[in-house]
């Protein structure tokens, strides 16, 4: 089982984006969604393409390895090690505008206008980053989880846009339980270390432990990866990785959006990232200075 170090989910350096950081973002091109897809995205709430990304795989890898070399000097890292020292898994968020390479991805490519099509949301507002690596050997199983109960904000219109950055073979990927974004109920935000439940003091969330013997193989998705691949999901679709050990590295980055109806909602108890001081109250839409909305373009 991998061991924490002292690093968590804190926030080291300020995670807020200057307020001109607009001017320095770049116009994003207009991505040719299909049709099925929307559909199968909406009914299943993940869908994978194949290749979408393939042309940012060398750049965005680049920008990871920054974060991976000075840790410290970016905003919300965290990590464990294995109990012999190996099997390295390393995520951080909140830090595309520190990242010249994820700036220019975020508005240079389709990723903005992707994300606007498959909510079916007029406009396309990023809300973070989050990258992941796991060296070789590492035996880390991500617990079950959907992602809306860690976050400050609610509404429908969402997506998660995950780019593979190295091969991925299907036993060690994410898995999703497809449907399960059309569920009503909501469910307690686990810790990635040990898998127990954050405490939070909601009577309308519960704990999806006792269910996840009762998952259906033949609903659950799990996908062999290239680089450059991309899965799209729900914040509401639950998934989690196996403990199966990775044979070699595994890079990934995932732009979350918030689309026309997402506003900022008061969880009752932690979140992640652990956003505060915003400026809006309940119901309001996240702020444009920190959260910009890149599609269309302004």
């Amino acid at each position: 089982m991998q061991q924490p170090n002292h690093k968590g989910n804190h926030e080291t350096v300020d995670w807020r984006p200057a307020h001109d950081v607009r001017k320095d973002l770049g116009t994003p091109p207009l991505y040719d969604a299909n049709s099925n897809d929307i559909a199968t995205f909406r009914n299943d709430g993940v869908i994978l393409l194949r290749g979408e990304f393939s042309d940012w795989v060398n750049q965005l890898r680049a920008g990871l390895q920054r974060t991976l070399d000075n840790p410290e000097d970016y905003a919300f890292p965290c990590e464990s090690v294995g109990p012999d020292g190996k099997g390295r898994f390393f995520d951080s968020y909140c830090n595309w505008h520190r990242i010249p390479e994820y700036m220019e991805y975020i508005s240079s490519s389709s990723v903005a206008s992707m994300a606007s099509q498959f909510m079916e949301s007029e406009s396309a507002q990023l809300f973070h980053e989050h990258v992941f690596y796991k060296d070789a050997g590492t035996q880390t199983a991500t617990p079950w989880h959907h992602d809306l109960p860690y976050y400050c904000v609610d509404g429908w219109q969402n997506v998660s846009i995950y780019v593979s950055l190295d091969f991925t073979p299907a036993d060690t990927a994410v898995r999703f339980l497809a449907g399960s974004h059309r569920q009503k109920q909501l469910y307690y935000p686990r810790h990635f270390l040990d898998g127990s439940d954050y405490v939070q003091d909601d009577p309308d969330m519960t704990s999806v432990t006792p269910l996840e013997t009762s998952f259906e193989e033949v609903d659950v998705r799990s996908f062999e990866l290239e680089p450059g691949d991309t899965f799209l999901f729900h914040f509401r679709t639950l998934h989690g990785t196996t403990a199966a050990e990775t044979k070699s590295q595994r890079r990934a980055i995932s732009t979350r959006w918030l689309g026309d109806d997402m506003v900022y909602y008061e969880r009752q108890g932690e979140t992640s990232p652990p956003l505060s001081d915003l400026g809006v109250t309940p119901g309001m839409r996240m702020p444009e200075d920190l959260f910009p909305i890149l599609w269309p373009n302004r």
